[in-house]
Formats: C-alpha cells, structure tokens, sequence
C-alpha cells in the first residue's frame, strides 16, 4: 500500500545518546529530528513490544536479536534531540509458534501496544501476522524471510530481505565467479523458511543453467546428517546449497568437511549466516558463503558508530541479527516521528510511504506489499571472518 509522501520531517541517522559508561571521545549516535511546531503532538511512552526468542531452541542463538532493539531504544529514549520515546515491552516467543502466538495476544490485548516487532522465525510469522492484521496493530519483523508473508495485509511489514531477492542475487554472483554447473541442496523439510529458500533456489538454478543434482531434507532438531551429506558427496556437487536454521547449519557444515567432501567444493548458505555460527563450525565455516544484506565494515549511514557502541555495550562484535533489530527499531522511531502520532493506523501509513531513508543497511524503503528494499551482499568467510565475495 503505498499512500501520499509524507515530507513534513526529513529525518536521518546520525548520532544519538547511549549511557554505557562510554568516555567523552566515544562515538554516539542521535537520531535527529527538526523540531518543528508539531513535534509538540506526542505525549510520553509509546508503548511498543518485543517477539523474540529468549528461551527454547532459538534463545540462546539469538541475544543479538534483543540486544539491537535494546540499544536502540536506549539510544532513541536518551536522545536529546526527538520527542519520541519508546515504553519497551518484550515478551519470549519461545522459539514456537504457539509462543509466539500467545506473546502477541498479550501483547495486543493486554498491554495495548502501539506495533510490534517480531516474531524472529517465518513459521512463526505465518502464524501470527494474522492475528496482528486482524487487531490492526502494526507488526515488523526484522528477520523473517519467506516469500509471500507480508501481503497478509497493511499493517504488516519486513526488514529482512525476502528469499526472492536475497537468493536470485546471491545465485547470479557466485555462479558468475566461481562457475558451478552441477549443485547439491539440502534442507529443513519441517520450516518455512528452509522450504521456501530452497524453491526459490531451485528456480535460481534453473534459470542460470545450473543442475541440481540431488536434494537432501531432514527435520528440524536432528544432529546426525552423516547419511544425506554421504549422498551429497557421491553425486560429486560443484557446490552445496544449505537452508536450515542457525541451530543446524554450524553442524551440517563440521559434518560435511569430516565426511570427505573436499574443501574446493564450497557450501553456499541462503539463511543468512552470523558470525555466532561461524565459532562453533570452526574451519569447517572457512569459505562457505552465505548472502545477506549488511557486513559490519560497510560506510552505511551510522554504521561504524553501531559498531563501536555495540561492542562498548555488550562486550562482543555486532551480527546481522543485531543489525537488522537496531535498524528496524529506527525505522519504526521513523514512521512515528513523521506522523507524530501512537495511532497504528497512522505508523502503517508513514511506514508505507518510507523511502530511501538512511539506515546501517543502507538506503531502506518498503515495496508495495511491506517487504524490504535495499542492496543485498554476498559475504564469504576468510581466516574465521566476513569478508565481501567478491
């Protein structure tokens, strides 16, 4: 849905507040507002909640989900230079549908939330994006990815870049390059993500003149994947496309390289790989490539000054998750400003009007159906870090 521009702020991130115990040479970042007559229009908190997995299977993989939306409302609330503050409610998705399901109802019906961000996972957001459009309260998530969730209606929007932008790209640059013609693909049958990853991959393929040799499924929660990567191997790949969760793929990827399968033949990731997974392959992460939307070296608009306070905050290196969840909480921060207003209805018609807003992504808009637009990269592991492929 796309509606008359709003031109009335034009708002870019630069540098804003944040109480880390930071010394006075360290970088800030402010989000900054003009201040104008109808600045005047918000009054206190604008309560805005949190679906994001802290316990079960995704938990303890994603505090990087949670500690971007905390560092940017931190910065949001402290900034000197806006009037919108943000009331920050999470609630524990529980790495389920039937949590995630239950955390927006609370949510929308309990703590009467303006929007949402969230859930992390598309089998997640299939579920409850629904429920949001249904209530009328804005939801975005900032990393689910599937094809075809966002136009479940107006008041939903996605951060992430979909698989239909992502995977295309990523197939078109590498096979450029590294000039594969037979493939191998393996997947987790049981998420929508994985399955509809590895469609929109076979399709990519296909139309680059690549082969699919084999395609290799397991379930969601395995460990052993000894017997499909034994096939993978004997149909002799030029390469190997994996669609899993962050759960399974470190773990696909130690396996691969134990059985055999030559370091020559590189494993290709479509889930967009964080630096948390490349610890736990260890070598065996060295060259797999993985495409996505952010590297934490990039001159993106404010995105050395996130860098530099998340580190200075959390005491570790930013990944994409991080990244995605700070950018989305600006984005939203945005929508709210321009419109001056809490009103759900009034947050999806400036988010459905943002266009090339400056962002640690990069120049962001929204398309026609509330998905995600801006450049996607290829990344390729090096010595044990991201490097572009290039």
């Amino acid at each position: 849905m796309k509606i008359g521009r709003f031109t009335a702020f034009a708002s870019v991130l630069a540098i804003a507040m944040l109480i880390v115990g930071l010394s006075a040479c360290d970088q800030i970042q402010q989000l900054l507002l003009p201040a104008t007559p109808q600045m005047e229009g918000l009054r206190g908190e604008i309560a805005i909640g949190a679906v994001r997995p802290i316990t079960g299977r995704l938990g303890l993989d994603n505090p990087p989900l949670g500690q971007g939306f905390e560092l940017a409302v931190t910065e949001i609330n402290n900034s000197q230079l806006s009037n919108v503050k943000i009331k920050f409610i999470v609630e524990d998705g529980q790495s389920t549908v039937e949590g995630a399901v239950e955390a927006f109802n609370k949510l929308i019906h309990q703590d009467g939330v303006s929007a949402i961000l969230g859930p992390a996972t598309s089998t997640q957001a299939q579920a409850v994006f629904p429920i949001a459009q249904q209530n009328g309260i804005v939801t975005i998530s900032p990393t689910s990815a599937a094809r075809g969730l966002s136009a479940i209606g107006d008041f939903i929007f996605r951060t992430s870049l979909t698989t239909d932008v992502l995977i295309p790209s990523g197939v078109r640059i590498t096979q450029e390059k590294l000039g594969y013609q037979k493939v191998a693909t393996i997947y987790d049958e049981m998420d929508l993500f994985s399955t509809d990853s590895n469609a929109v991959l076979k399709e990519a393929l296909t139309a680059n003149g690549v082969e699919v040799l084999t395609t290799e499924t397991f379930k969601t929660g395995e460990t052993d994947f000894s017997a499909q990567l034994t096939r993978v191997k004997e149909s002799n790949p030029d390469a190997i496309f994996i669609s899993a969760t962050p759960i399974e793929t470190p773990e696909i990827l130690i396996q691969g390289r134990q059985l055999g399968i030559p370091a020559d033949v590189p494993f290709l990731i479509t889930l967009t790989l964080a630096s948390s997974q490349i610890q736990p392959a260890g070598d065996a992460a060295e060259g797999a490539i993985t495409f996505t939307g952010w590297i934490s070296t990039a001159d993106t608009p404010g995105n050395q000054a996130f860098v530099q306070n998340y580190r200075a905050a959390y005491g570790m290196e930013p990944d994409i998750w991080a990244a995605q969840s700070y950018a989305t909480v600006y984005i939203l921060t945005k929508a709210i400003a321009d419109t001056q207003s809490a009103d759900p209805n009034a947050i999806r018609d400036a988010l459905a009007n943002l266009t090339d807003f400056d962002t640690i992504l990069g120049k962001f808009s929204f398309n026609a159906v509330g998905d995600a637009v801006y450049d996607p990269i290829v990344l390729i592991v090096k010595n044990g870090e991201f490097q572009l492929f290039e």
